[in-house]
Formats: C-alpha cells, sequence, structure tokens
C-alpha cells in the first residue's frame, strides 16, 4: 500500500536529518514492509526528495507563513518535503497527495501539523493548476 510507502520514506528522511548516510539503508529495512508493487514508489520518492531538497524547502519556506523552514518541527518539515516533491514531480492527484499528507501529519507530527501541511500543500496544488508554482 503506498500510505505504507509514505510512512516509510518519512521514517528514512527523519533518520535521514541525524545520521545523513542512512536513508536508503533506513528505506531498506522497511523492504519487506512496503512489498514488492510499492518498493519503486517509495525509493523514488526518497531520492526524490533527496536530490530536490533545496528547492522543495524554498517552496515550502515561501509558503509557511510566518514559519520559516527552519521554526519547523522536524517530522512536520519532512511531511511537507515529501507532499511538495509527491505533488511536483509526480502523478499522484493533487488530492490524494494533500490527503496522505495530512494523515501522516496526524500520525506523526506536532500538534498543528495538520493544518500547516493542508494550508501549504493546497496553496502549492492551486498554484500549480493555475500554472504559477515557482
Amino acid at each position: 500500500m503506498r500510505r505504507t510507502a509514505r510512512e516509510a520514506v518519512l521514517k528514512a528522511l527523519y533518520r535521514g536529518e541525524f545520521l545523513p548516510g542512512s536513508m536508503e539503508e533506513a528505506l531498506g529495512e522497511e523492504k519487506r514492509r512496503i512489498g514488492d508493487r510499492d518498493w519503486p514508489f517509495a525509493s523514488a520518492l526518497l531520492t526524490g526528495v533527496r536530490d530536490h531538497r533545496d528547492e522543495l524547502d524554498r517552496l515550502i519556506h515561501l509558503r509557511a507563513e510566518g514559519w520559516g523552514i527552519d521554526r519547523l518541527p522536524l517530522v512536520d518539515r519532512n511531511i511537507l518535503r515529501l507532499g511538495v516533491y509527491e505533488l511536483l514531480h509526480t502523478d499522484t492527484p493533487g488530492e490524494v497527495v494533500i490527503n496522505e499528507a495530512v494523515e501522516l501529519a496526524k500520525a506523526y507530527g506536532s500538534e498543528h501539523a495538520p493544518a500547516v501541511v493542508n494550508g501549504i500543500l493546497d496553496r502549492l496544488w492551486k498554484e500549480k493548476k493555475g500554472g504559477h508554482a515557482a
């Protein structure tokens, strides 16, 4: 299930905050739980977030009104990175990306994470649909 893949990627991203070389290893430890069908999806998400991190952080920072990227809790920041990457660089429908990110925020994020994640991703999705996401 893709939700399981997203959870595993989130855990790998979080682990990477403390042990930078360990993201792929952390994801690999979850391979059995992710399953063969969703493994390519999970691997692509992790690689994409890692490779586009500066761009993702810039996009989040510009839309996190009153909250610079550095002020966001680590888990919330990584949920947003994952959501922004998936929204802009995959063919997953925007509604699905936002819903899945909000569910991750409810399960793992701070108290305000669901609202913050929903607000930023919704704003970015509307900009993307209007041709203005930059």
